[in-house]
């Protein structure tokens, strides 16, 4: 990034990240761990693992983790009662923050706190600093507290949902650009710190003021003009509890800090000190992925020993506690070992993968086809691999790509149709493959040997897709879930994700076989050579990270989650998306004329309200129909210059007894169910099985529900008429009845339990 002291020719960026959030978002994320000498560190894993991430991921040039240091701050010398209702924090939660230090330290990030300070004044501080310097700020928080510091130059990053806030989004959660935040904060208040505002007046009632008002003086000044008499007194006689919310609120940018800005320059983490760190808190998936981003062998980390000053969690002052089996760090797979990827097109050398499966007792499996969708797609080859760095790949579906604009991955021009095709091996005029039928055949043994571990990455779909050439495939391990069930909503858990955080590695992406945009050829049609790089590769990091991930189950107590509720729902799921459910096409249909008709029925009874035709589907148009051609109440303009027209804005309209609105809200509601539901569920209708095939996520929700796409079949609607018609629609074949099941209350059996409520209970058990 240069000199701090130079004026760069692209602005610097500074990263600001509020390490007091991060904490405690990691810790209420994720379940309890702990390390063999009984301390907890679920929130050290969860801080370590998002801190890695987000360094690895930004080009940020300045990086540092602010921390706040003690309670008690200058707020609390003008305001006793500032934040005096926060709970103490979680018992098991203390001893991680000293360890928490040490994780940014190790990995060579810079942090800073200074004692009666909050973290936010720092961040406002170093924020000023580095705007007067020219640099552009990213503040990774979604504390609403630090949304008054946003401009075209500062933006917030809410790491886990991976969303940026800039001045658009602020606008949206509190109604006023971010330089009027205080002022809506000051009257509104704010019960979780215990700054006192205006009883009475919430977000949303102070916005109205401050954007009507201009600013919190000019409120509390005229609030003799207030209409609602409640509203008036209130303003009137707290107007001094919303002046000392204002102080308690405000930002100070102006801290004297001692650490200059040049401290904060990105660096490297050092092995020698982040190794044996990493080491003493038994974070395995960390350790191997380090080992192979620092090429660290076995021997080269046992002989690591913890740096100065590394935490000795409940031991004090003592030597780290001696690593237990369950913390031995696996064999880094990452490629220290070679990489090689075969291509198989004859029997002997299909037979000779096969054999060598059988003898090694698991095997990685993976299908390239021509679709997303199970149901419909037709096989091109399938990857094997049976330890780290070695797979292969057996073409069975592949065609001679096209003459004209096929993609070539070797030289990246067009017209590499002539040299793709030369790629693609030709044996008596045809590609050089097993045929499918005969690759099915000898496969069928290895894929329903249980005695044979099949491992897939989501292996679901595998399963669906092999099923449809009467391979079943059992015993299976899915790295997926497995990802899940040990990291739950920490991230994502692709494929390319996790060879990405455990192992450092950049996955061959689709469109870089297929190219994109007119140029894009089908799977099919790539070159063999490079068909083969990307599918083994997909089939090496499934075996890679099994090795990695499975262990983990043990050591992390969640062996029971994993082996009797989600690896034995895989097959159960996959059932029940081949079979899928089946629709009245016919009621559908009729459905879908119906809701036509109605909506050109309220589009004439909407434009002869508004005295004139308009796009109806255009919130600018209705806008302007509502507020300047009618002059109804509660128009606000955003950013764009257009009214805010939501369903809230709607159903206010509406409850003050105005027709349009109540017209343009069920406009829109049938809209909406004809063009997500009873026009798209017919065209989703599978051809040849006349029903509809559903995907059932395992590893998508932070709760562990399942969720339903393509179509989704679990947010049709039920409380309207029209919704209930849709479900309707889905029916039982003949001789056959659906059964609706569902979950009991846990949460009032819990409250009978808990409680002691007799006649609960009783009702319970009756």
């Amino acid at each position: 990034g240069g000199p701090l002291s130079e004026k760069p020719s692209k602005p610097d960026d500074l990263f600001l990240i509020d390490g007091s959030g991060f904490l405690f978002r990691a810790y209420y994320g994720l379940p309890p761990m702990s390390r063999p000498d009984g301390t907890p560190v679920n929130a050290v894993y969860g801080f370590t693992r998002m801190l890695m991430k987000l360094i690895e991921d930004s080009d940020a040039e300045y990086v540092a983790v602010v921390f706040d240091k003690g309670r008690k701050t200058f707020r609390n010398d003008f305001y006793p009662d500032y934040k005096a209702n926060r709970d103490e924090p979680p018992e098991d939660l203390v001893p991680q923050f000293s360890i928490v230090h040490e994780s940014a330290r190790a990995l060579n990030v810079a942090e800073v706190g200074i004692v009666g300070f909050e973290a936010d004044d720092l961040i406002a501080t170093y924020t000023r600093l580095a705007r007067e310097k020219g640099m552009n700020v990213i503040i990774v928080s979604s504390d609403k507290d630090l949304m008054q510091l946003v401009d075209d130059h500062v933006s917030m990053f809410d790491a886990m949902k991976n969303r940026t806030i800039g001045p658009k989004e602020v606008q949206e959660y509190f109604g006023v650009p971010p330089e009027k935040v205080v002022d809506v904060q000051s009257l509104a208040g704010d019960s979780t710190d215990n700054v006192p505002g205006i009883a009475g007046i919430g977000i949303k009632t102070a916005a109205q003021l401050i954007n009507e008002y201009g600013d919190l003086d000019s409120v509390l000044a005229r609030a003799e003009e207030i209409k609602q008499p409640k509203r008036r007194q209130s303003l009137i006689e707290q107007a001094d509890k919303a002046r000392i919310s204002r102080e308690l609120v405000r930002l100070k940018n102006d801290v004297p800090v001692e650490i200059g800005l040049e401290t904060f320059a990105k660096k490297q983490p050092d092995p020698e000190r982040l190794l044996p760190f990493l080491q003493e808190q038994g974070f395995k998936s960390i350790i191997t992925a380090m080992q192979t981003r620092f090429g660290v062998s076995n021997e080269a980390l046992a002989a690591m020993k913890p740096a100065p000053g590394a935490p000795a969690g409940a031991k004090a002052d003592s030597d780290a506690p001696p690593r237990t089996k369950s913390q031995e760090p696996a064999a880094p797979a990452a490629p220290q070992t070679e990489q090689v990827y075969t291509l198989v097109q004859s029997e002997a050398d299909l037979k000779a993968w096969i054999a060598a499966a059988t003898e090694t007792g698991l095997v990685a499996v993976d299908t390239e086809t021509t679709s997303l969708d199970a149901t419909r797609a037709d096989l091109i080859g399938v990857s094997l691999s049976i330890e780290p760095g070695r797979a292969c790949y057996v073409p069975l579906g592949h065609v001679e790509p096209a003459a004209q604009g096929a993609f070539d991955l070797g030289d990246g021009i067009d017209g590499g149709g002539e040299k793709a095709a030369k790629n693609n091996t030709k044996k008596n005029g045809a590609l050089d493959q097993i045929p499918l039928k005969k690759a099915a055949a000898l496969l069928k043994p290895l894929l329903e040997d249980p005695s044979v571990l099949k491992i897939g990455q989501d292996i679901k779909y595998d399963m669906e897709v092999l099923s449809r050439h009467g391979l079943t495939v059992t015993p299976i391990d899915d790295t997926m879930v497995l990802s899940y069930v040990l990291e739950g909503g920490l991230h994502a858990h692709g494929l390319d994700e996790l060879a990405d955080l455990h192992f450092g590695h950049k996955m061959i992406k689709y469109n870089e076989v297929t190219g994109t945009g007119k140029k894009q050829i089908s799977f099919a049609e790539v070159p063999l050579d490079q068909a083969r790089d990307y599918a083994a590769e997909d089939a090496d990091y499934t075996a890679r990270l099994h090795r990695l991930l499975k262990p983990r189950l043990v050591a992390e107590h969640m062996v029971g989650v994993y082996e009797t509720l989600d690896r034995p729902l895989i097959p159960v799921l996959t059932a029940m998306e081949i079979a899928g459910i089946k629709v009245d096409a016919k009621l559908l249909k009729k459905l879908s004329d119906d809701f036509e008709s109605r909506i050109v029925d309220l589009g004439t009874e909407i434009h002869k309200l508004a005295g004139r035709e308009f796009n109806i589907g255009s919130p600018k148009q209705l806008g302007e129909i509502l507020f300047e051609d009618m002059s109804l109440p509660g128009g606000k303009k955003g950013k764009t210059g257009a009214y805010a027209t939501g369903a809230d804005v709607l159903e206010e309209l509406a409850a003050q007894g105005h027709d349009l609105p109540v017209r343009v809200l069920d406009w829109r509601q049938l809209s909406k169910l004809k063009s997500t539901y009873t026009d798209t569920l017919v065209d989703q209708i599978n051809p040849e099985t006349g029903r509809v095939h559903t995907s059932y996520s395992l590893a998508v929700t932070s709760t562990g529900r399942l969720s339903s796409n393509d179509p989704n079949l679990q947010n049709i609607p039920v409380r309207t008429e029209e919704g209930r018609k849709i479900r309707g629609a889905f029916v039982a074949e003949k001789d056959h009845v659906l059964l609706s099941a569902d979950y009991s209350q846990i949460e009032l059996r819990l409250l009978a339990h808990v409680a002691g409520i007799d006649v609960l209970k009783q009702a319970f058990h009756e």
